[in-house]
């Protein structure tokens, strides 16, 4: 391995000479506590930064076991050295001037959930810590300035590194209250089940945020208070004793008038199959991680998706145990949605009346009485909930202000009254009482069937190199094939969304045979993931710091939404 006086001396070699020379720096290089090495070089000042990163041995590092010794404390400690690191580059960055994006120092961006990141890794074996990261070789025009580079990676880096990935310069009490958070938070997950429970909102959690385009906490926001009907106590390893409501498995039915905090708390729900910093508000809301938010979503693309539990004889005779179109309806996209859900290992579905098919979720008495059911092909959801949770042991959390037909079928009634929650249980169902009782299907319906074998597609195999671009949370984009993922609303991070677009590309290049199910396939990426990390799904030459890993079922979400998925 070259030294770092070999890479200065190099650097001093190729001044003022035209850009591509930086070309010649790529490799490998041993500065004092850490190993640098530069992956990519960009092809000039104008284009995206260069691709860098540092390795400590752990001895060096000098990180205590307890810190990492297990997967949810090593995920919190790589997200608090990623969170340092960006505190520390953010001071230099620019400070090397020149043209374009010379000089800019930084590290991924790390929201307020807690995700696996490339940007960051902690060997779980002997504690050693990479971070990836990204630095604009200096230019003068596109003549290079090597006295400027060597600003950055001799003075800049190094004092970066000493702070932010060395234990003895960091607030060892800081760093310590990182792996308590982590600890108390995985304790009340493994709770979950022992309790009969699905989600988990502690006393004193701040639900809403600063803003819609903000995930940091509101000021003098409104404190969760659980209804006295509802609260549970955990006591964690650490923090030790605490209240909050326990939402039971079965189906929990959320009203309320509106702007009372009906979708805020079931947006604290959905996110809270995340763990969350230190000061945003839900860092006790635990949610069962196989919880996933189900929406209408028009215009999508289903690939032979059974949806016949809710939708039968259409007029046009259409198959809907092998249903596929590339323009979905509200309330078949919803259909498919809650099926891929159930495919993709579900045990609590998430719903908001707001956003859903209104169509698919209800039909009251008086419309079966005018439209009888054998004139009408869906079977709304309503009528399937207690077969959900009975037969396949899915739960429902469900946010109405519009229908009072769900009470009849709801385990447990909350009313959100300016923000503080109340259990109305017995009150609603005897209100119910007196309206004629909700009609049924008769008989269970039929296990949807996960059999789909998708192939190669051609049209992007055959052409070569596939290019992946994200574009925010909303989509991904594999050459000229766009991923619509606007609404899978559990995606918190684009980052996320680039490293489904490299699972998909996986997929196309190495996988796809005409022989493997959607479901093995999708464990075949979790498998190599599990050995190989987020080079698993990455080839091309180094591996890229901005990669967020989502959930199992982020992965079904967005392969059922590829429509180059071939069937």
């Amino acid at each position: 391995m070259k030294t770092a006086e070999d890479l200065r001396q190099l650097l001093m070699n190729i001044d003022r000479k035209g850009y591509p020379a930086y070309k010649g720096t790529k490799g490998s290089y041993r500065f004092g506590s850490y190993t640098l090495s530069i992956d990519h070089v960009q092809g000039d000042p104008f284009a995206a930064p260069s691709k860098l990163h540092v390795e400590v041995s752990g001895k060096t590092a000098g990180f205590p076991q307890r810190l990492y010794d297990e997967k949810h404390k090593r995920i919190a400690l790589q997200d608090h050295l990623t969170r340092n690191f960006s505190k520390q580059t953010a001071e230099y960055s620019f400070q090397a001037k020149g043209s374009g994006k010379s000089g800019i120092l930084s590290v991924t961006r790390c929201g307020q959930e807690i995700l696996e990141r490339s940007a960051c890794t902690v060997d779980g074996a002997d504690g050693s810590v990479t971070v990836r990261f990204e630095a604009g070789f200096p230019a003068n025009g596109r003549t290079i300035n090597a006295r400027e580079l060597i600003k950055i990676l001799f003075d800049f880096l190094p004092r970066c590194v000493e702070k932010a990935l060395i234990y003895r310069n960091l607030n060892a009490g800081q760093t310590e209250k990182v792996m308590e958070l982590a600890q108390d938070r995985e304790y009340i997950r493994s709770r979950l089940e022992p309790m009969g429970l699905v989600a988990f909102v502690a006393d004193g959690s701040i639900l809403p945020r600063e803003s819609g385009v903000s995930q940091r906490p509101m000021k003098n926001a409104v404190e969760f208070r659980s209804p006295a009907s509802m609260q549970v106590e955990m006591d964690l390893p650490y923090k030790g004793k605490i209240t909050g409501m326990g939402v039971r498995k079965g189906i929990t039915l959320i009203v309320g008038g509106g702007y009372h905090g009906k979708s805020t708390l079931l947006k604290a729900l959905e996110m809270g199959v995340y763990p969350h910093i230190a000061g945003d508000g839900r860092e006790y809301v635990v949610t069962d991680e196989a919880s996933v938010k189900i929406r209408a979503e028009d215009g999508r693309s289903i690939k032979k998706t059974d949806i016949s539990m809710f939708i039968n004889d259409l007029p046009n005779r259409k198959d809907t145990k092998a249903f596929s179109t590339e323009d979905a309806s509200g309330s078949t996209s919803q259909a498919a949605n809650v099926v891929e859900a159930m495919e993709a290992g579900a045990r609590a579905l998430l719903i908001d009346e707001d956003t859903s098919a209104t169509n698919f979720m209800v039909r009251d008495e008086l419309m079966q009485r005018v439209i009888h059911r054998d004139m009408e092909p869906i079977t709304p959801f309503i009528e399937r909930m207690r077969d959900l949770y009975e037969a396949h042991e899915i739960s429902t959390i469900l946010v109405a202000g519009s229908s009072g037909a769900y009470f009849q079928v709801s385990d447990c009634i909350v009313q959100m009254d300016r923000y503080i929650p109340k259990e109305i249980t017995a009150l609603a169902k005897e209100a119910a009482a007196s309206y004629p009782a909700l009609s049924l299907p008769e008989g269970k319906a039929d296990v949807p069937g996960y059999a789909r074998r998708p192939g190669k597609n051609p049209g992007i195999v055959h052409k070569g190199r596939i290019k992946i671009k994200t574009m925010g949370k909303d989509g991904v984009q594999l050459n000229h094939e766009t991923i619509d993922l606007r609404y899978v609303e559990q995606l918190c991070d684009s980052e996320q969304l680039a490293f489904l677009g490299h699972v998909v590309k996986y997929m196309e290049e190495s996988l796809l045979d005409g022989k493997k199910t959607v479901r093995q396939l999708v464990e075949q990426v979790l498998s190599d993931f599990e050995k190989k990390g987020f080079a698993a799904v990455c080839d091309g030459g180094y591996l890229p710091g901005n990669l967020a890993l989502p959930r199992k079922q982020e992965i079904y979400a967005c392969v059922n939404r590829y429509r180059g998925l071939k069937l």
